[in-house]
């Protein structure tokens, strides 16, 4: 009898991993179609504390709606149009670089002398190519066009899921068959990703601001690209905020010099120790319920399977994931496995 339900378990647990195979194949299939809408969805989670404020001073559902959705199009608006601007004096930049750092490697020649390299300043600056990088602005510039012109259905799309949320309740309660307890999974889901979110998203914009203003003072070139760039690359976990400090660090080293190098990465470290590891920990805590482990690896599968996108929302994917897998008994030893500690049935 004990086999026999082993191996019903078991069983279970292989049709729930073959379900989600299919699931995630179908997800990669249509992800010009699926990755626009998880990209609303998430905004919208972003926005809704918003409206719900204003709901709080009395304003109208409606009106409170059209009134963020307004001012999200009038900050994202100036934002990429701002970005677009720089991307493309950095891209008329980019040809110059090869000579500059040509003189910069001649200049410590005598290094090389007395090393035990082979290669000249001369060949390694023939290894040095701004094509690529060139090619890289390029693709960046066309997809923030694009973005642009797909700016307006994205907004529609948020607006329209904000209208949704008093409805979503009844929905829910509709589609369930234990009402109770799929609306408590449906809010604790909810809670926890706009939870995480919005202190994400306040983390990330100080944190973009900080570097701005450090490079700004600096006098370091393209400090709004680079301010950006840690606003962004700070939603990927562990390792986004070190990947955003590599190219002004190596600007600065190459065209400012080597103590402005030095200065701005002690300045990136100090950012990223007092945001990454004091700040972002103690506000999140260990609210999340993800093993260290799951959240580097579920940048990795997230990435894969959508994108930048996916990696920008992979731990608020995975907090959904181990919510909708915790309440079936062959979802439940999956969720185990994403969690930091035993799950609360």
């Amino acid at each position: 009898m004990r086999k026999t339900m082993v191996t019903t378990q078991g069983l279970r647990i292989v049709v729930m991993m073959a379900m989600l195979v299919v699931i995630f194949a179908g997800i990669k299939s249509a992800a010009d179609i699926i990755v626009p809408f998880i990209l609303a969805l998430f905004l919208a989670f972003v926005l809704n504390p918003l409206i719900v404020l204003l709901g709080k001073w009395r304003v109208p559902r409606a009106l409170a709606v059209l009134l963020v959705a307004t001012l999200t199009v009038c900050l994202m608006v100036f934002l990429t149009t701002k970005l677009l601007m720089t991307l493309n004096e950095f891209a008329r930049t980019l040809p110059q670089y090869r000579g500059l750092i040509a003189a910069k490697l001649i200049e410590i020649d005598a290094w090389f002398h007395w090393s035990e390299f082979s290669l000249t300043p001369e060949q390694l600056a023939g290894y040095i190519d701004p094509a690529f990088m060139l090619n890289l602005v390029s693709k960046l510039i066309s997809y923030l066009s694009n973005a642009m012109a797909g700016l307006f259905l994205l907004l529609m799309t948020v607006a329209f899921m904000l209208l949704e949320v008093p409805q979503l309740p009844y929905k829910v309660q509709q589609l369930s068959e234990d009402p109770g307890k799929g609306m408590a999974n449906v809010q604790r889901a909810l809670d926890s990703v706009t939870r995480y979110l919005v202190i994400k998203t306040l983390i990330s914009v100080v944190t973009g601001l900080a570097v701005w203003a450090l490079l700004a003072v600096m006098g370091i070139r393209f400090a709004f690209l680079w301010g950006m760039l840690a606003f962004a690359l700070n939603y990927i976990p562990n390792i986004g905020s070190f990947i955003a400090a590599i190219p002004p660090i190596i600007q600065a080293f190459l065209f400012n010099g080597f103590s402005e190098g030095l200065i701005l990465t002690g300045g990136y470290i100090l950012i990223n120790l007092l945001f990454g590891s004091i700040i972002d920990p103690k506000i999140l805590g260990r609210g999340l319920g993800l093993s260290t482990l799951v959240v580097f690896v579920s940048l990795i599968f997230w990435g894969w399977l959508m994108g930048p996108v996916g990696m920008l929302l992979s731990v608020p994917l995975t907090i959904v994931l181990k919510i909708a897998l915790e309440p079936t008994a062959a979802g439940h030893k999956i969720a185990v496995l994403l969690g930091d500690g035993p799950l609360k049935r």
